[in-house]
């Protein structure tokens, strides 16, 4: 496809040391919810997804406030505590802003392997932030990364932690092994904590649509894979599924639906590309 070839050629100006001449997964999200922390090559790439996808902004918006409800919901149920692993660039209402609105002293750790992202999000919490921390660290590598967060001894794992991993598994392949860097997180987790995540999925979607998706991201920072509905549910493996809205069953559902008041319309938001879930982790685990 030519117009692919010409999204890596183009660069603006940039910090030193900062490639800006291969789309970087993080800027193109932080493009499509309206951003400025992106370059020319990350809004090219964006573009010409939309361009086949028009609601793209609209489903990343839809997973990002999927993140804000999931984190208030979790910190309303008690938890002081927080990892956001994957955080991406920073926005408008972050995690730390989330669960600060609903327990001013809860303690929030970002994780992120990109660079980039890190000195962003120290900019950011140079400005006073309190109870807050970035680290960087990989989720390809649990036991680094979790030796990492223990080493900023902020979080204390003897007590239960809201481990948030929103729009990230789905860049780990699957011969990093994605389920197993999960399960060695959670291992680590005291009994009452809540897994939330979000997940690109190719159910619904149309063939043309996820090979454009597939080919953009083959030409950026990091690889997409999809993965189905069961393979999803898999990630809670050990876990229990919380109910996405009142009175529905503890199961995944579309990423927009999760958290609503009230029952979705037959079919709504059947073809959203993401899937997401909450669970909490029982005693005795």
């Amino acid at each position: 496809m030519t117009v692919l070839a010409t999204i890596c050629v183009v660069a603006d100006e940039a910090p030193a040391g900062i490639d800006v001449s291969k789309p970087n997964a993080a800027r193109m999200y932080d493009y499509m919810l309206g951003g400025k922390d992106n370059f020319a090559a990350d809004r090219d790439a964006a573009d010409w997804l939309r361009s086949v996808a028009p609601e793209l902004s609209a489903t990343a918006w839809a997973n990002r406030k999927f993140h804000q409800r999931a984190t208030a919901w979790i910190a309303r149920h008690g938890v002081s505590q927080f990892l956001d692993i994957g955080c991406g660039l920073p926005t408008m209402d972050n995690t730390h802003q989330v669960v600060h609105r609903v327990s001013p002293a809860a303690r929030v750790v970002y994780a992120d392997y990109d660079p980039v992202v890190v000195l962003h999000a120290r900019a950011l919490l140079a400005k006073g932030t309190p109870h807050v921390a970035v680290v960087l660290a990989d989720l390809r590598e649990p036991e680094a990364l979790l030796d990492t967060v223990r080493a900023e001894g902020l979080l204390d794992f003897g007590e239960p932690c809201g481990l948030l991993l929103s729009a990230i598994l789905h860049f780990v392949a699957p011969a990093d092994d994605p389920a197993g860097a999960l399960r060695t997180l959670t291992a680590s987790l005291a009994p009452g904590s809540y897994l939330a995540l979000s997940h690109v999925t190719t159910d619904g979607v149309s063939a043309d649509r996820v090979e454009t998706g597939l080919a953009v991201y083959r030409h950026a920072s990091a690889q997409m894979h999809p993965r189905g509905r069961a393979e999803v549910t898999a990630f809670f493996d050990g876990l229990e599924l919380q109910p996405p809205w009142p009175g529905a069953s503890a199961e995944v559902t579309r990423v927009s639906l999760w958290g609503r008041p009230d029952p979705p319309a037959d079919g709504e938001a059947a073809t959203e590309s993401w899937w997401a879930g909450v669970a909490r982790k029982p005693p005795g685990r």
